[in-house]
């Protein structure tokens, strides 16, 4: 997987980028969840794979989709209650959770700016590539902004997290990818990190109509496609595999039952596939599906029973206008 180098920059000192895990250790673990993967049934893939450097880039990109409202919902919504949210926590250290590109991002360091004299943001995320990118571009644009960014894959255990009054950020509604308990997992070993008056803010997309979903994840112009179709080109460059994404469909739909989005790719034909890293060779039959991602769709209800059993409080609720998207604060101990 793409890594970063270690260390401050020669250049910057107030950006220091580091390497949670080796990257021998990323790849021994992508090994270990594509045999586990491909050899049950039915076949799955982890969503985490995604993210290479070019996954990432496409995932900015459908960002700006018409049809993928989350982004826009969200950014809209942070940019109304950032500042309270702020005020409230006083943070001086915010930490982002898969930050990507970290785009939405600025709203939040615009009003912990504010409030910090020499506030520091944390970005955890797979891609060392659009990590260190996006740190820079936020270097350029908070002169005061001290940025500590870490390469880490957070499922396979939190890195140690910077003291100081803390806010985790967790946006786009991420945790939606991971299914119980397995979101309560993560949490809670943030809650464990924590410290009383510490928070973390939870993006969540709500349930809506399927129609809107769907569209959301299979968009006109072929983008989330081509992000899905992505994984396998992972696989073919870190493990040696022979899978040509074009013998796969994208398919997207809404399951109304667990309330959620699934995406995979389904077999055009009946093939095999050879992954020389693992020693294995995987037959697809016609129509079989990997199942390469689920997006789940939440409640207040849902969100509030969530935190609760993870560790957190809920001590805030923002909805947008349009009851599509909620931002939900949640505290360990008190936050006075």
């Amino acid at each position: 997987m793409t890594s970063a180098s270690p260390g401050p920059s020669a250049v910057d000192p107030l950006l220091h980028i580091e390497q949670h895990r080796a990257p021998h250790v990323l790849r021994e673990r992508l090994a270990h969840d594509v045999r586990r993967g491909l050899v049950g049934r039915p076949k799955r893939l982890p969503p985490k794979y995604f993210y290479d450097d070019r996954g990432s880039q496409l995932f900015d990109a459908i960002c700006d989709l018409p049809e993928y409202y989350l982004t826009r919902t969200e950014h809209a919504l942070l940019r109304r209650v950032a500042g309270a949210i702020i005020a409230m926590v006083a943070p001086s250290h915010l930490i982002e959770l898969g930050s990507g590109a970290s785009r939405k991002t600025r709203v939040l360091l615009d009003a912990l700016q504010r409030d910090q004299a020499r506030p520091v943001y944390v970005p955890i995320d797979v891609s060392g590539g659009i990590l260190r990118q996006s740190a820079s571009a936020l270097r350029a644009a908070y002169p005061r902004l001290r940025v500590h960014g870490l390469v880490a894959d957070f499922e396979d255990g939190l890195p140690s997290l910077p003291r100081g009054r803390r806010l985790v950020a967790y946006l786009g509604s991420s945790i939606g990818n991971f299914e119980p308990p397995h979101d309560e997992r993560l949490l809670g070993s943030i809650a464990a990190r924590l410290q009383p008056g510490d928070a973390l803010l939870l993006g969540v997309d709500l349930v809506k109509a399927a129609a809107t979903l769907e569209a959301a994840y299979d968009d006109a112009a072929g983008l989330t496609a081509e992000f899905n179709r992505n994984i396998l080109r992972v696989l073919n460059r870190e493990l040696g595999a022979d899978f040509r994404p074009d013998r796969f469909d994208h398919v997207a739909f809404f399951n109304a039952d667990a309330a959620q989005v699934e995406m995979h790719l389904r077999a055009r034909e009946a093939h095999a596939v050879s992954i020389a890293a693992l020693d294995l060779v995987v037959e697809f039959t016609a129509g079989e599906t990997i199942h390469t991602e689920c997006s789940r769709k939440f409640t207040r209800p849902g969100v509030e029973g969530l935190l609760a059993r993870s560790g957190f409080r809920l001590a805030r609720w923002d909805e947008s206008p349009d009851a599509a998207f909620a931002l939900a604060l949640g505290c360990v101990g008190s936050v006075a």
